[in-house]
């Protein structure tokens, strides 16, 4: 099996605290994959090393099946990364920007800017300087930098950050895009696990620094089993016509006035009837199936906010 990045026991420790700890993965050629952890939990840490922008305390790391070493250059000319935020020349246009870029790379195909802007819809900014951009703007003008080369590889923390739900929903059509048409290997970090979950094909979860799980998302969905969810004003009648008179023992009650049934025993028109004949008012019945937030938050202990 063919790995672009593969990690083996990295640490990172600073001021004798690890910031990142014993961190084993493997990245597959032409998959997108999603990395997840709460806030501080070692994620930009653990790319800034794949990038050589900070040293392994222990470990290893391997990038094109070649070892990361402190003198590795060549194999960057193949990655394209946006870390953090990404930083331009302010005074300069996008244009200039992106050809000081693709000249230190060695890149001269005088259509890729063009092309990179296309792809990031980025394209009405002739002679404005990149002071007048939003951070929006910014955030394309940034994977777009990422992508002028056509890289092998992209690693991107937080990319969809500044981004209005377009601009979102751009992104996320721009990433299978270049998976599927262009192969490109994708590692991306974001807060907003309804888009990763959307275009991912294997997620991993950092917890604290430690690395929690690492796998595909059909074997998230495999493991999750679906469910009906009924939400009624009047969540406890509702439990009593459950338990007595259907009988139903695998349930949970979400909040006040949300309820989730795991047999699959029965239909939502079974639930609806015997609890519309014993006057519980519904507002709402629904066959779901466990995201990967909720995965994602029963996988970290404390439930604390991620990021």
């Amino acid at each position: 099996m063919s790995y672009v990045i593969s990690t083996r026991h990295v640490s990172k420790t600073y001021k004798g605290k690890d910031v990142v700890s014993d961190v084993s993965m493997n990245i597959r050629q032409g998959q997108i994959y999603g990395l997840l952890g709460p806030n501080g939990a070692g994620k930009t840490t653990l790319m800034k090393m794949m990038l050589n922008l900070v040293k392994p305390t222990s470990g290893e790391i391997e990038i094109f099946g070649e070892k990361l070493t402190p003198s590795s250059v060549e194999m960057f000319k193949r990655i394209g990364s946006i870390i953090e935020y990404p930083i331009f020349y302010d005074k300069m246009t996008a244009i200039e920007n992106l050809e000081m870029h693709a000249e230190y790379m060695g890149y001269y195909n005088k259509h890729a800017i063009n092309e990179a802007l296309e792809m990031v819809n980025l394209t009405s900014i002739q002679g404005k300087s990149v002071s007048e951009f939003s951070l929006g703007m910014k955030q394309r003008l940034g994977m777009a930098r990422a992508i002028i080369t056509r890289p092998e590889l992209l690693i991107l923390d937080e990319p969809i950050n500044g981004l209005d739900p377009v601009g979102i929903k751009d992104f996320r059509n721009l990433l299978s895009m270049l998976s599927k048409e262009y192969r490109m290997t994708l590692l991306v970090s974001s807060h907003l696990l309804g888009e990763i979950e959307q275009v991912a094909d294997t997620i991993g979860i950092l917890q604290g620094g430690k690395f929690i799980r690492e796998l595909s998302m059909d074997e998230m969905r495999s493991e999750n089993t679906d469910y009906i969810e009924i939400v009624t004003p009047q969540c406890k009648q509702a439990v009593f016509v459950l338990e007595n008179q259907l009988k139903v023992s695998n349930f949970k009650i979400v909040g006040d006035s949300a309820i989730r049934i795991y047999e699959s025993k029965f239909t939502q028109q079974e639930l609806t009837k015997a609890l519309v004949l014993n006057d519980v008012a519904i507002e709402s019945i629904n066959h779901k199936h466990t995201s990967l937030e909720e995965y994602f938050m029963n996988q970290i202990s404390g439930g604390e906010q991620y990021a």
